[in-house]
């Protein structure tokens, strides 16, 4: 009230309808920053329909695993209240993430990066990182574990744009430009092939590069990585014998439905179980049990049966313009001349994008079984509030990019 006086008392005091819009005015000036109106609401919406679909999903998903299992302490309810808490926290951590504006992102940039390396090195340390199903890539924190991998992508994703914006005379320079993020890249990789996270490995490479590429790295260049990435994970699926069972899976699961082809036949049947509009909210068969991994990796087969087609188109579409609103306010953002702003955007929107196709691609047989997750949807608390974090930061870029068309310095 005393700076509402305060403005008041600087503004003239006219009466009638000016004084209306005076006082409307005095109200704008008075809105705190970052509030629904100053946000993209096909940014935010879509962002918030896939949060809670996946809460849905996950405990419809989850229910006969938490109902059977001893770990659980038999609880229906477990994977329903983690993934809540989960989602909170990552609710927190975006309120958070949000108050830092682009330019100290690009300062903390080269520190996160380097806080997950260390962070990938300390899960590889006998004792300290925690193995589970063969996989060394948790860190034990009481109740919880943390993935860095996860919390990895976020750094890489500032971490390149922070780079490509700092060596945009160099783009075009294999020694200068390309050669140091391909080494960075390199360096990540072997920590994650070491956990093994393959999956994580093909997103963080995606981010880094696909960030230098839209950049303006050159052609010839890019080429030359992409020939290069494409020979270097056909060399480690190939020399890598559960990678390699993995892929004959994948080219015929019918053969060996029992074995190596098990997790894509059942999760083939859940799609061909849910025709066109499903067999209704909790009435999966899949996931009793039959389709391993159901709340987590699988989570898209259990929509697709219990929600049908248009489960699973409604769950595309929203992805789709969630990709497609980071890339036009990252393009915005490169208009105002706030380069490092819009290469963050659109590298969240290749992370997304990505990571979403690759995950859809695997549940319906058109790419090999992958250990990734459904971003904002499937369940684990690391990957959960990474999501969020980057929610948090893209729409910390389009808030900014809406204050300089209104002419507020930032």
């Amino acid at each position: 009230m005393r700076l509402a006086t305060v403005l008041s008392g600087l503004l003239p005091v006219p009466d009638g309808r000016k004084g209306a819009e005076t006082s409307r005015a005095v109200e704008r000036l008075m809105r705190p920053p970052g509030t629904a109106r100053e946000l993209d609401p096909l940014l935010v919406w879509p962002a918030v329909a896939l949060l809670l679909i996946g809460l849905v999903m996950v405990y419809s998903s989850s229910i006969a695993l938490a109902e059977g299992s001893r770990f659980t302490g038999n609880l229906p309810h477990y994977f329903l209240l983690r993934h809540a808490v989960f989602l909170a926290v990552g609710v927190a951590v975006g309120l958070l993430s949000f108050q830092f504006s682009l330019r100290q992102w690009q300062q903390f940039a080269p520190w996160l990066f380097m806080l997950g390396l260390v962070l990938l090195a300390v899960v590889l340390v006998p004792g300290v990182g925690r193995e589970v199903n063969g996989a060394q890539r948790w860190l034990s924190l009481g109740p919880v574990n943390l993935q860095p991998s996860e919390l990895m992508k976020v750094f890489v994703t500032l971490y390149a744009a922070d780079y490509t914006v700092r060596k945009l005379p160099d783009m075009g320079s294999f020694r200068r430009g390309f050669l140091p993020m391909v080494g960075v890249v390199l360096t990540v990789g072997c920590l994650v092939l070491l956990e093994p996270d393959f999956g994580a490995f093909v997103v963080i490479a995606a981010i880094a590069f696909g960030v230098m590429f839209l950049g303006g790295i050159n052609g010839r260049l890019f080429a030359l990585l992409a020939t290069v990435a494409v020979i270097g994970f056909v060399l480690l699926i190939w020399l890598s014998p559960y990678r390699r069972d993995r892929i004959f899976g994948f080219m015929d699961p019918w053969q060996d439905a029992f074995g190596r082809g098990y997790q894509l036949s059942h999760a083939l049947i859940a799609f061909g179980r849910g025709e066109w509009f499903g067999v209704g909210l909790g009435a999966s068969v899949e996931k009793l049990f039959y389709l391993p991994e159901a709340h987590t990796d699988f989570l898209l087969a259990v929509i697709a049966e219990e929600l049908g087609f248009v489960g699973v188109l409604t769950v595309v579409l929203l992805f789709a313009v969630l990709v497609q609103r980071a890339f036009s306010i990252g393009r915005e953002a490169i208009h105002l001349e706030r380069y490092f702003s819009g290469l963050v955007a659109m590298g969240i929107g290749l992370w997304f994008g990505v990571q979403s196709f690759i995950n859809m691609g695997v549940n319906m047989g058109l790419l090999p079984t992958k250990g990734l997750t459904l971003p904002l949807m499937s369940f684990g608390g690391s990957a959960l509030v990474a999501n969020c974090m980057a929610l948090a930061i893209l729409l910390r870029v389009d808030w900014e990019v809406r204050q300089m068309k209104r002419g507020a310095n930032l």
